[in-house]
């Protein structure tokens, strides 16, 4: 696990302010660096010092939280924290790490902040490590864009995911999920020891796979065709779990 994770607050409300930095100031792992009352007083900071988080609110004078995400560069891990629910589309759009609505509570805090943290350590393990390390922590979630709504799904629940053109369907054992989303992008949500792309429309989650017999995956009652061009992928895949 990494050491501490750096972090800015960027916030015009002074209580705010107080009531983060006293949440940050209880988690261990965490290093408050400075507080601003605006994006415009922190940028120089920022980009001298270029925190791994940063807790920035949306509505302040001058520059709001989600125009100033774009100018970030590099970008640190965001997590909003508003006292409004209607960006939180836009935030994710933006590839936000979290979205807290104000006020929330230290727990809701700490959840957020502890799984950024996780995230951090397994990044840094080597290869062979990360696939032991990475399966003890709590399942990883994904948040995806559903329709007009961000929904989120536990990678744990996710079957198999099939192609639909320019959608995926993401099937878990209680519903199938649609979202405009590219298999490029998924494989860089997912965690990789955990799932297989085994035909150009369909990827599949290897610890849900009930058996394969010529080519063909059989995952609760759904069958999957292994096509040529991901076969070998796939079986060296297998190979290296066994």
């Amino acid at each position: 696990m990494k050491g501490k994770l750096s972090c800015y607050i960027i916030d015009d409300e002074h209580l705010a302010q107080e009531i983060l930095e006293e949440y940050v100031a209880k988690v261990p792992f965490l290093e408050l660096k400075g507080t601003f009352m605006s994006p415009l007083e922190a940028a120089a900071q920022l980009d001298e010092d270029k925190p791994d988080l940063l807790f920035l609110d949306i509505n302040m004078p001058d520059l709001d939280g989600l125009s100033f995400i774009p100018m970030l560069n590099p970008k640190p891990m965001i997590i909003l924290t508003t006292a409004y629910d209607q960006y939180a589309l836009k935030a994710f759009e933006l590839e936000v790490k979290d979205y807290l609505v104000k006020p929330f509570s230290f727990e809701r805090f700490y959840k957020g902040v502890l799984r950024l943290y996780q995230e951090q350590g397994i990044r840094q393990l080597p290869e062979r490590t990360e696939v032991r390390a990475e399966s003890k922590h709590e399942p990883v979630y994904l948040f995806l864009k559903v329709g007009h709504r961000i929904q989120k799904i536990a990678t744990r629940d996710i079957l198999f995911v099939e192609g639909m053109k320019d959608y995926l369907r993401i099937h878990t054992a209680k519903e199938k999920i649609m979202t405009l989303l590219s298999f490029a992008k998924l494989e860089e949500l997912l965690p990789t020891q955990d799932f297989a792309r085994v035909h150009r429309s369909f990827m599949v989650a290897i610890d849900k796979i009930d058996h394969i017999e010529k080519n063909r995956i059989r995952i609760a009652d759904q069958i999957i065709p292994i096509s040529d061009t991901y076969s070998d992928r796939f079986y060296k895949k297998l190979r290296g779990l066994i």
